[in-house]
Formats: C-alpha cells, structure tokens, sequence
C-alpha cells in the first residue's frame, strides 16, 4: 500500500470517528456524556440536565396551570412510595427556588394493611427528617373504626380496592381539614391518568370521563385537588427517584395484584413501547372529550352514614357491616 492511499484511509475514517464522538454527548449541554434516554422523549443526556428539564416542567406546568397562590397551606400525599417521595422533594425544592411562598405539609393515610402501609409510613417519617416537613398521619381505624385488614377479612380480596378508594379519598379530605390547608397535591402522574381515562371508557362512566383529566379537581368542595405530576411519566419519576438516591418504598400492596387497575395498566406499557408518546396522546384525547348536553348525568348524594359523596343511600360497605 502507498503512503497516499495510507493518507486517504486516515481522512476517511476521521469524519466517522467524529459523528460517533458526538453521538456520545448529552444532547443539551454538549458536554457530558448521556446518562439515560428519556421515555418521554427518546433524548439522549446526562443526569445534570435530565435534573433540570425534569424540574423545569413541572414547574412550567405549576405556574401554566396556576395552581398555587402565595400564602397558601398545601398538604402533599404521601404514601412513601416513589411518586409522592418525589412529588414532595421536587416540590420542597421549586418552592425553595422560585419563592412560591408555600407552606407544606405532609398528609399519610394509614388503612392498617400489615406489611405494607407499617412499613411504609416510616419511610414518610424519615421523609418528614429529610425535607423538614411536618407529617400528619390519619388512620382508617380512628376514623372509621376497622382497618382494611379487617375490612378484607370481612368482604374478601374481590372489590377491596374500590372500597380503599372511596375510603381513602374521604380519609385525604379529613386529613387535610384537620391539617388547615387551601389544597392537596397528589403524586398521580402521567401513567396513572391515562390508565383512569382507558377504564372509565371501557367501563362507560362517563361522569368520571369528563373530569378524569382536570389538574385541579374539587374546586367546588372544601379542598381542591392539584396533579403536578400530571404530564410526567412514570418512568421518568423512577430515575429521578434512582440518580437522586431519594428514600422511597416500592413494595406493591399486598390486595392490588388482580384489581382491574392493574389490566389497564399493562395495556397502557405496551403501547408506550411502541409509541413512547401514547401516554400523552391519551391524555390529551381525554382532554378533548365532550359529552353532549342531552346526556343525562348520573346524580351524586350522600351517604346518610358518614356524610361523604355517594352513589347510593349508604356506602357499600356500611351496608355490609350492618349484614354482619
């Protein structure tokens, strides 16, 4: 071989070594190297900047959506689960760094399940150290007067979530009445909304279709309802979670493998790995649902038990109890 086509070789090659350099660098800040391909959008980048965009669009979303005022008392639900974990480190931060003027709260609902909800609350309570927030715990034993534990024992595994649910929620409400707040913040993300928008289609609810999307929900009750985490996907808030080496607990309720739930969920991961962005597509369908105002609405009452929101005279499982 000459030495000019030695030469040449070399002037080819250069050019490809080039672009795969590049191909190597975080598609931001130019300089690091990727840590991680965003779900959302497929990007390829390094953790510092994954930090900032993940931050900066909630709080693009906090300030779109107007969701807080400054002054205001807002409790956070925490599960101590990697949502509402994130939920309250993130949110502690943009208050902090964007002077939001916010008082937080963290608001646990303990439903007395043995092996689970135990060892998740000291997963909050050590969250309460971390962050300095203050914890208020509220137990379905002291306000209703049995546990879950109980309640599965008495109905078995079929339904038990849709009376956790109904429960739960009413549990949040009195919470964070007793907490004093103007409103609470949930860690329900991207994946979750979409998956409430698949059930209430295949279920036909078609009241719960047309509010299922709203970020500020209950804006008419006693405490409204905010969704920060409403365009953030799941996946995304398990990485945040995992580079931040945030303190969270990941074990699956003991009742909730076969609620129906969990069918629409894997559903929705199938057709996010064909189409990453399905998840907001489906979302923003439910956005753009409509019904027509001939429809004639289910009517919400209340029940003469507790005084809640319900569907019929009585909560189902009053009704049970007085059965038993």
């Amino acid at each position: 071989m000459s030495g000019e086509e030695g030469n040449d070789n070399k002037e080819t090659s250069s050019p490809q070594k080039t672009t795969a350099k590049k191909q190597q660098l975080c598609c931001i800040c130019n300089q690091k190297r990727p840590a991680l391909k965003r779900p959302k959008t497929l990007e390829q980048i390094c953790k510092e900047c994954f930090y900032d965009v993940f931050e900066e669009e909630i709080h693009r979303v906090i300030v779109e959506n107007r969701l807080f005022k400054a002054g205001e008392r807002i409790a956070i639900g925490a599960s101590g689960g990697k949502d509402s974990t994130v939920l309250a480190y993130v949110l502690s931060e943009l208050n902090r760094r964007h002077n939001y003027g916010l008082d937080l709260f963290l608001l646990s609902i303990d439903e007395g399940i043995t092996g689970y909800r135990d060892d998740s609350l000291e997963t909050v309570k050590r969250n309460e150290i971390q962050y300095g927030l203050p914890l208020k715990v509220v137990s379905y034993k002291d306000l209703y007067g049995w546990t879950m534990d109980e309640i599965v024992k008495m109905i078995g595994l079929k339904n038990n979530c849709t009376f956790c649910g109904v429960f739960r929620r009413q549990a949040l409400d009195r919470g964070a009445t007793l907490l004093k707040v103007d409103k609470l913040v949930t860690g329900h993300n991207a994946d979750d909304i979409a998956e409430t928008v698949l059930l209430n289609i295949l279920r036909g609810d078609i009241a719960r279709l047309g509010r299922c999307t709203a970020i500020t929900t209950g804006e008419d009750g006693p405490i409204p309802r905010c969704k920060p985490f409403k365009y953030t996907y799941e996946k995304e808030i398990v990485m945040y979670a995992y580079f931040k080496r945030l303190d969270y607990f990941s074990t699956e309720c003991i009742y909730s493998p076969n609620a129906y739930r969990g069918f629409a969920r894997e559903f929705i991961k199938d057709l996010e790995r064909m189409r990453p962005r399905a998840i907001l597509d489906i979302i923003r369908s439910g956005e753009n649902f409509r019904i027509a105002v001939s429809t004639k609405m289910p009517e919400q009452g209340i029940c003469e038990r507790c005084g809640y929101i319900s569907s019929q005279e009585m909560h189902r499982l009053y009704q049970l109890a007085v059965q038993f």
